[in-house]
């Protein structure tokens, strides 16, 4: 048995592709076992003998099934995540001046894919590294504006290919998972 995370992409954001947390969980149940949800964001932990990648397309067919939504889903699995945390960088995370997130990049795209795309970081503004497929990013917030991760929204393939938690919302999901 495999703990997993599901974190589904675009959910509940502006009032877009709402979906209730207590009929996500729900509709969770019906494949994996011990479902949580945390957030309004589309944050699913829950245990499955299944492998990743059949994770994630039964994730999203029944997303597709139960409420009508075509959502791209992250899947990475407990272990794996508290790996990528036990590899980011000393400055993440580190100061309440800076905006700090986490990047789930959703294959087959790679985070090397996704780094040589948004290209070099202007050291003045942010700061960037990554472990497997999570991409840690931090920027003070004076001068988020002026970064490049943070106009990656403006590049729909890139942007398709990933998920972002802020570093609250990826060390929560690590302590519950």
């Amino acid at each position: 048995m495999v703990r997993y995370i599901a974190l589904l992409r675009g959910i509940n954001v502006g009032g877009n592709n709402k979906i209730v947390m207590a009929d996500l969980k729900a509709a969770f149940e019906r494949s994996f076992q011990n479902v949580i949800t945390y957030i309004n964001s589309g944050n699913v932990l829950f245990d499955s003998v299944l492998d990743g990648v059949t994770v994630k397309t039964v994730c999203e067919a029944l997303i597709v099934e139960t409420f009508g939504l075509d959502i791209l889903v992250c899947v990475i699995s407990a272990v794996d995540l508290a790996e990528a945390l036990l590899h980011a960088p000393e400055w993440w995370n580190k100061s309440p001046e800076a905006r700090h997130d986490a990047f789930f990049v959703i294959p087959p795209m790679s985070a090397a894919e996704i780094c040589d795309h948004v290209g070099v970081v202007k050291e003045a503004c942010e700061k960037v590294a990554y472990y497997n497929r999570v991409i840690f990013w931090s920027a003070p917030m004076a001068t988020f504006s002026r970064t490049r991760w943070a106009k990656i929204s403006q590049d729909k393939a890139m942007y398709r290919a990933i998920t972002v938690r802020n570093a609250n919302t990826t060390l929560k999901l690590a302590k519950l998972a």
